[in-house]
């Protein structure tokens, strides 16, 4: 069984993913956001999973969160969106993010079982510690689903270490410190940090938060090996409720100019 993370990032060129909030205006529409997300050739995708209290997220990701929550978006509705994606295009990497609560809930085992049964490749799981990750991690063994985990600009290289020990996929570089949909990346910072990553493994960095627009993921992609852009593309959903065509014609030429950006 090949892991599709892993293929995606040795190929060449910079990898641009995208994040949306599951069932975020509705379900139909969310479909078609992420139908459109990929007709852009965008290389890998990041599924929110709505949370009622998500504490890394800015308010433009809670928002969407609770129009997701209030269309009665569950993890079931959220499997069911990954396997849509999946059987659009077999070889897109497909990610869930979200917060151990949703998973606890629902049954770890119940949880990975769905996972594998629906084409999702990897986690992420925002408020997990190395320290209390094993019932998950045994659960992934045989599954082939990657761990994909969290650096900080303010991890220690001992927390570091800890959290390479279990870590699978690519690294997920916070690229400020805060919460999603905030300020911009300070470029010279993230250089310093992702050279120092470097040095103590072979996973691909990526980062995310703070990442606006297409100039940004340029100057993202000269440093890193991709860019995550997620609170921009729910903004456009949040400013356009009323259109929902307007949301799909905009989300289309904004990824567009996302995915062009990466060519450097």
């Amino acid at each position: 069984m090949k892991n599709l993370i892993n293929q995606t990032f040795l190929e060449d060129g910079k990898k641009l993913i995208t994040f949306v909030t599951g069932g975020d205006p509705d379900f139909e529409t969310s479909k078609d956001i992420i139908k459109t997300i990929i007709n852009n050739n965008i290389d890998i995708i990041e599924i929110g999973m709505p949370f009622s209290d998500p504490m890394a997220d800015g308010p433009t990701i809670q928002l969407a969160s609770n129009r997701a929550i209030k269309k009665e978006i569950n993890l079931d509705k959220i499997f069911s969106l990954s396997k849509f994606a999946k059987n659009l295009k077999s070889n897109l990497p497909i990610i869930l993010m979200g917060y151990y609560n949703m998973i606890l809930h629902y049954g770890v085992k119940n949880f990975v079982t769905n996972c594998v049964k629906n084409g999702v490749d990897g986690l992420i799981v925002v408020d997990l510690q190395p320290e209390e990750d094993e019932e998950l991690i045994e659960n992934l063994k045989n599954s082939n689903i990657d761990l994909i985990r969290l650096i900080t600009p303010t991890t220690n290289e001992e927390r570091l270490k800890l959290i390479l020990k279990n870590a699978s996929g690519f690294l997920y570089f916070v690229s400020i410190t805060g919460i999603t949909g905030q300020k911009s990346a300070n470029l010279i910072e993230l250089e310093k940090s992702i050279r120092k990553i470097k040095n103590f493994t072979d996973l691909p960095v990526v980062p995310g938060f703070g990442i606006k627009n297409a100039t940004d993921v340029k100057n993202i992609c000269k440093i890193s090996d991709g860019a995550v852009v997620g609170s921009s593309i729910i903004k456009i959903i949040e400013d356009n409720l009323a259109d929902k065509k307007e949301i799909i014609r905009k989300i289309d030429l904004f990824t567009k100019d996302l995915k062009e950006a990466t060519n450097i």
